[in-house]
């Protein structure tokens, strides 16, 4: 997918655990405002979200493993990629396109965005989970979805 990007990530493990460098601002498209960390149980997806002013999300599950689900909203062109433990890459992902992620295992999740959430004018939007262009996508047919998430897909 166009301006979707898969980043490794490099763990350096010893007797004391381990360290990654997540991001690099030189090696990103924009520059990032915000970062923010989740912590989601198993069975848990949030989104599908995107941003029609354009906000750019770098996802990264810090422990566990989470599956990130993208479509591009126009062509219903679709991505995923299981990331995490055993997975140790972070996705880039471009404002345009909706992106989600479901918890395949209790997970802390972290995301970097290019733009600094507004609650007075918020730049968030849904599609639900279960939209036939994803639906086969995930590991669950029942997730915990947040109201927001349920109400998109009612």
């Amino acid at each position: 997918m166009k301006g979707v990007e898969v980043i490794p990530l490099r763990r350096f493990e010893d007797e004391r655990g381990w360290f990654v460098e997540l991001a690099r601002a030189s090696r990103l498209a924009k520059p990032w405002r915000q970062t923010n960390v989740s912590f989601s149980r198993q069975g848990v997806i949030r989104g599908l979200h995107f941003h029609e002013r354009g906000q750019d999300d770098l996802f990264a599950c810090l422990q566990g493993m989470a599956r990130v689900v993208v479509l591009d909203r126009e062509s219903g062109q679709t991505f995923t990629e299981d990331i995490g433990d055993e997975n140790p890459v972070a996705v880039y992902i471009p404002g345009h396109y909706a992106h989600a992620f479901e918890s395949l295992t209790d997970l802390l999740f972290c995301y970097h965005v290019t733009e600094e959430y507004d609650p007075a004018d918020p730049d968030e939007h849904t599609i639900a989970w279960n939209d036939p262009r994803v639906a086969n996508l995930w590991s669950t047919s029942s997730p915990t979805l947040s109201q927001r998430d349920l109400d998109a897909s009612s």
